[in-house]
């Protein structure tokens, strides 16, 4: 109780905008500590790679209540150590900021945005002291404004209860667009970086949906009183990181919609909704609900758990189901992202080789430090974690005779495990048989510590819906489209970009064609059969009738090679969805 009623405070400015700093000052009472250990986290939470923060640390010193001189001596990689005989003592450090993701720290000439990770050191031992921090914008941008989702107590303090509170709540500075909507008490909040005026109406009306679902799915109270929606907006770029009452999302500039603009069904648009319900289910469901491991884990180094298919599979299936059902998309669209969710899994030969429990585990070397063996290696915990969370919910149905689905395991979730009480790996198995009196370790044992393909054919007839798959009708093929035109006859199995005269070869699937051929990460293939290449003509080589293999010339790492690659049937791994009984999908969307 001592700690907490000492308070810690910190403030926050930008130090130069031109080079990217921010500068920190941290006040620090009498804590009866002859010497304190400052460090910052190795690790942001939701992101499961270690970046080493305090790599951007450009410069720290501390001066005593005095104004002495104090010794800051390096621990570690990531922490200090600074002597001050129990003593007040006031440390200063800037920071680099010039990562424009969600997981660290930014600052141009039209925005500044951080996370606590990246910015404010820990104080080891005191970690549950309250904490205040007062932002200061810089003078040079008068047209800049401050959003946190941090309490706020006076101009621009903010006070947290915690440490862990404060590294929870991203903080923006700069030019930005912002709206207000509210959905059962809850006031929610979009925020946009930048001068570009987008639709807001259409945005409130959309998300006022998908918040109102998940605010009903898990019932009252909510966790929050407000929520902000905070879009760093740049030319490129796209992610999502969940906090404890708001998200940092990052979208490119013009897949927004414009204000003015007619409305119109753009998968750019679908994704952007979707990207908001995936971060705001987490509010529920990685916030509150979490594995045991992630309920106070130690941010200096990696903390493993088999369990994220659970919290990212679930959340996956739920961004997306959630927009279908409240008629934000059709029915028809939702069955075609989940196509071509399955045409992703299915061009995936490491999911036969690394199940979604290895996945969650090895994410901190595997999955989040992908190369070019991932396509063959190993498998998305997001990907047919969503997956295995749609057949789970119509596997309830099947062995409740319609009486459960998934909704009633995450409300079990939410009700013995929403105070971060912290799951066990086995929670899902359990809640089953002992809430629902449902066994299900059948299906678990081989879709998720096994790597078996989910069975999806009956499951999907269940509601009402047919499950193909085909030869991909094109390169660019991301499934979900049913062939309407000759297929190509031959394989390719590489995945590739356009360059100034030829393709740069990005993946190259095991077994294929292109594998085959000799074809490797990071070539430049420049021609085929003699005649400079691009996407088109490629497609055209493959898709009429040959009899012999083709020529193909490559240039490796500065060497000009010719390579063959042999005429290969494509394998149907392109899924497209149809609908065979409305009524059935309606009742199971909740129609």
């Amino acid at each position: 109780m001592e700690q907490r009623s000492t308070a810690i405070h910190y403030t926050l400015s930008v130090n130069s905008v031109s080079q990217h700093v921010f500068a920190v000052t941290l006040e620090i009472p009498a804590l009866g500590k002859d010497e304190l250990t400052l460090s910052l986290p190795a690790w942001i939470p939701g992101s499961y790679m270690v970046r080493d923060f305090a790599r951007n640390i450009i410069g720290i010193s501390a001066t005593s209540a005095h104004g002495e001189q104090l010794e800051v001596t390096p621990a570690d990689k990531q922490s200090w150590r600074i002597a001050c005989n129990g003593q007040p003592l006031t440390v200063q450090y800037t920071v680099y900021a010039f990562d424009l993701s969600v997981r660290s720290a930014y600052i141009n000439d039209e925005f500044a945005f951080c996370n606590g990770t990246s910015v404010f050191l820990a104080i080891e031992g005191f970690k549950d002291c309250r904490c205040e921090v007062a932002v200061k914008l810089p003078e040079q941008c008068p047209h800049w404004s401050l959003s946190t989702s941090m309490s706020h107590v006076r101009d621009n303090t903010f006070v947290n209860e915690d440490y862990d509170e404060l590294i929870d709540h991203p903080i923006f500075m700069g030019v930005c667009s912002q709206t207000d909507f509210t959905v059962d008490d809850v006031t929610f909040t979009l925020l946009f970086s930048g001068s570009t005026e987008y639709d807001m109406p259409r945005l409130r009306r959309d998300l006022a949906k998908v918040c109102q679902h998940h605010l009903n799915l898990f019932g009252k109270p909510a966790p929050v009183k407000r929520y902000l929606f905070m879009t760093l907006v740049a030319d490129k770029g796209y992610g999502g990181l969940e906090h404890r009452s708001s998200t940092a999302l990052l979208y490119p500039r013009f897949e927004l919609p414009l204000a003015g603009e007619a409305e119109q069904a753009s998968d750019s648009y679908t994704n952007f909704i979707s990207l908001c319900s995936h971060e705001l289910f987490h509010t529920w469901h990685v916030k509150s609900i979490k594995p045991d491991v992630m309920v106070a884990p130690d941010l200096s180094q990696e903390v493993y758990t088999d369990q994220l298919w659970i919290y990212e599979g679930f959340t996956s299936f739920y961004d997306d189901v959630t927009l279908a059902r409240t008629g934000v998309i059709s029915p028809e669209q939702y069955l075609k992202i989940v196509a071509q969710n399955l045409t992703r899994l299915y061009r995936n030969a490491g999911r036969f080789k690394q199940s979604i429990a290895e996945s969650s585990y090895y994410a901190w070397t595997k999955f989040y430090k992908q190369d070019a063996s991932a396509i063959n290696n190993i498998v998305s915990y997001y990907n047919k974690g969503g997956i295995v969370a749609l057949g789970l919910d119509i596997l309830l149905r099947q062995r409740s005779n319609n009486s459960y689905n998934l909704d009633d395991v995450m409300r079990l979730l939410w009700q013995h495990y929403g105070l971060n009480k912290g799951t066990p790996a086995n929670v899902i198995t359990r809640l089953c048989s002992e809430h629902l009196d449902i066994d299900i370790s059948d299906y678990l044992d081989s879709v998720v510590y096994g790597t078996e393909d989910v069975p999806l054919t009956d499951l999907f007839a269940d509601i009402g819906v047919s499950h193909l798959t085909q030869s991909p009708v094109s390169l660019q093929d991301k499934g979900g489209e049913a062939a309407t035109k000759a297929v190509p006859h031959y394989d390719f199995g590489a995945t590739a970009k356009e360059v100034d005269s030829g393709l740069l070869i990005q993946s190259v699937q095991e077994h294929s064609a292109a594998c085959q051929a000799g074809l490797q990460i990071d070539d430049k293939l420049i021609a085929a059969e003699g005649y400079v290449l691009n996407t088109k003509l490629l497609q055209r080589l493959l898709s009429v009738e040959r009899n012999a293999p083709l020529a193909l010339t490559v240039i490796r790492d500065g060497r000009l090679l010719s390579l063959t690659m042999p005429l290969i049937a494509p394998a149907p791994q392109s899924c497209v969805l149809q609908i065979s009984d409305s009524q059935k999908l309606a009742a199971w969307l909740n129609l």
